[in-house]
């Protein structure tokens, strides 16, 4: 059969290359030998131009220098006195059968006859103190409560020492107060100290600005002595 008799269909067949055979992955394992071999070459080439053609690298010195700390007024060691010895139990008492007590013994009667009246000591003589000028206990149903705290604040703030204010020291002294029947401020004194003066005076100076309501005992307003911190916190 000569080339002109020949099927179309075969010849173009013929014509076709053979598709390869095998997966991509197949492909990919029978070239890895040579990608990898290839790859350690440039590697290799790589690091040997690094090492002949750029010089030594050194670290450049980093280091920090700190001065030596000295102490400075040590406080000397504390001899930790020996505990106290232990305190000697009392001794248990004994109980005692078939003891004798004396039927006889019995206390002298009192009477008039022996202990007239005009005899007696006279009794203490009522002294009247004013509890304004000191601490005293007074029994109340209600207790007084502040009426004027938005004016207080603003007086202990315009009273802060600016000294204190700007290095930021703060306190809370404790002030006693006298109040009469009506809740007035009749006298106060300093209960507690705040650790400065200046504080302690400030908190005094604005003291009978406080305004109280009457303390109620029985339904009847009474003095009494209360005391409240005033506080003086820098922002």
């Amino acid at each position: 059969m000569n080339e002109q008799n020949m099927d179309p269909r075969v010849a173009q067949q013929e014509a076709e290359p053979t598709a390869p055979t095998g997966t991509a992955n197949d492909r990919f394992k029978e070239g890895f030998p040579a990608w990898f071999w290839g790859s350690m070459v440039l590697a290799t080439v790589v690091h040997f131009c690094v090492f002949a053609y750029w010089p030594e690298l050194e670290a450049e010195d980093v280091s920090v220098n700190v001065p030596v700390l000295e102490l400075e007024n040590i406080q000397p060691e504390i001899d930790i006195p020996p505990p106290p010895a232990a305190v000697a139990r009392p001794a248990t008492p004994l109980v005692v059968d078939n003891v004798l007590v004396d039927d006889d013994v019995t206390m002298d009667f009192t009477t008039f006859d022996e202990n007239p009246v005009e005899n007696l000591p006279p009794p203490p003589e009522e002294v009247e103190t004013d509890i304004s000028q000191h601490y005293v206990f007074t029994p109340v149903e209600v207790h007084p409560t502040l009426r004027n705290e938005a004016e207080i604040k603003r007086q202990v703030e315009r009273a802060y020492p600016a000294m204190l204010k700007d290095a930021g020291i703060g306190g809370s002294p404790v002030i006693n107060f006298f109040l009469d029947e009506k809740g007035n401020v009749v006298n106060s004194y300093l209960r507690t100290t705040s650790g400065h003066k200046s504080l302690d005076d400030a908190a005094l100076s604005v003291a009978h600005l406080f305004k109280f309501s009457p303390a109620m005992n029985r339904d009847k307003p009474v003095p009494i002595w209360v005391y409240l911190p005033i506080t003086f916190q820098p922002k």
